[in-house]
């Protein structure tokens, strides 16, 4: 998953070979101005820009489909219901599910885990059962499950990290019990941009029939995930993280677990017959999908998955991996700056602190320069408290940033420095 470190004529190719500033023309934010600068937008790890092809999408469901989907006989229902459709059929391909019954929409990779914890997670969930996650999980990886552990008196066990932000995959290991009912992990930090060995943690856990959860918001619009070849029981992600609509996720699960697990949420559109009596509920994956869905989102959704089924991911992982290579080295180059995450295997995020500069002026002053950036803890405190620090400024790069966009960016810590050393 990591590309070897490219010279600079190999960079040069690549970039030519990608077109980076062709793949720009179609995001139509990028230009916009700043203070009267040049958007710099480095926080696509808290949400991704939109390609005019999903904007397109969203304007045209409203102006020739707006309808209610599966209920109505009438021409616009019928076409909305077929663009919805068809959208889960796009992302069924896109990470290799076997059905598309297998693919559940959501409100994002949040509420996907929340649906898991809640319909799979009770059923399976005893007295005394563990439930192991990762030390760098976001919140929305870390308090489903808790809530789930204070409720029916389970333990939360956790693989601690090193000090370069990388699992340590023994302690992992040595934490397997006869008592593991569920793990839960994400496959690349937000906040340390580690990649995880998913696979090697799915493998160590099936070898116990322990089911597995792939938290893949911020793996998804970095690389190609084939859920299959990870053997993933669940497999989670946001729209907008990957260039998306907002409000709108998706979990993946193994048919045969979601078979077996009641409705998250109960209304309208998730049964197949109701009575003052009893209710009989629909088959996957309509079962999870209570009342009227973001019908808008979906479409979004599988606008952008035509969008980037037309993009070699090769080259964008050899991009971003120069980018972050790049943004690195510079940094480093600054004195007073700390580098938080250091793996090996890493996406492109670069989280950083400053000596007795906090964060939030960080990002304050950067924006003066029109270089959009994350501060604060990213929804993952044990990351920080693991680190020692209350917060981080971070940069996360995406496919359509550029080495100009670094040099800018580098060029704002500076005039940090200026003005608060």
């Amino acid at each position: 998953m990591k590309p070897d470190i490219l010279t600079a004529e190999a960079v040069t190719r690549q970039l030519k070979e990608f077109d980076v500033y062709k793949i720009r023309e179609d995001f139509p934010i990028l230009k916009t101005k700043v203070r009267g600068k040049d958007l710099v937008y480095l926080d696509n790890a808290a949400t991704s820009q939109k390609p005019q092809v999903v904007i397109d999408s969203l304007v045209n469901y409203y102006t020739t489909m707006n309808s209610n989907i599966h209920r109505g006989v009438h021409f616009l229902s019928e076409r909305a219901t077929l663009a919805y459709e068809d959208a889960r059929l796009k992302i069924k391909e896109y990470i290799n599910a076997i059905s598309a019954c297998e693919v559940v929409f959501t409100r994002g990779a949040t509420e996907a885990i929340n649906l898991v914890a809640a319909s799979y997670g009770r059923q399976i969930i005893q007295e005394g059962d563990e439930i192991i996650i990762s030390a760098m999980e976001h919140h929305a990886n870390i308090v489903p499950w808790q809530m789930l552990c204070l409720e029916k008196n389970a333990k939360l066990k956790v693989i601690p990290i090193n000090d370069e932000g990388e699992l340590l995959f023994d302690e992992y290991i040595n934490l397997l019990s006869e008592k593991t009912k569920f793990v839960s992990v994400v496959q690349v930090s937000n906040s340390l941009g580690t990649i995880n060995p998913v696979r090697q943690i799915i493998e160590a856990a099936h070898q116990r029939n322990i089911p597995v959860l792939v938290d893949g918001s911020q793996a998804v619009p970095h690389q190609r995930v084939d859920v299959q070849k990870l053997d993933a029981d669940f497999f989670v992600m946001s729209g907008h993280k990957v260039f998306g609509p907002t409000g709108i996720g998706v979990l993946y699960g193994k048919a045969e677990l979601l078979n077996a697990m009641p409705p998250y949420q109960t209304g309208g559109d998730m049964i197949r017959y109701v009575t003052f009596e009893k209710t009989l509920f629909n088959d996957i994956p309509n079962k999870f999908e209570a009342g009227t869905p973001n019908i808008e989102g979906v479409i979004g959704f599988g606008a952008v998955i035509d969008y980037l089924n037309k993009l070699d991911f090769s080259l964008i992982e050899a991009h971003e991996h120069d980018l972050l290579e790049y943004a690195t080295a510079k940094i480093l180059d600054i004195d007073g700056v700390r580098v938080v995450g250091t793996a090996k295997n890493k996406a492109a995020v670069l989280s950083f602190v400053l000596a007795n500069i906090h964060p939030h002026d960080i990002g304050t002053i950067m924006d003066s320069e029109g270089v959009a950036i994350r501060t604060g803890h990213h929804c993952t405190q044990p990351v920080m408290q693991r680190f020692c620090i209350p917060a981080t400024a971070r940069a996360s790069f995406a496919l359509y940033n550029t080495r100009e966009e670094v040099d800018k960016f580098i060029g704002a810590i500076h005039k940090v420095i200026k003005v608060m050393g």
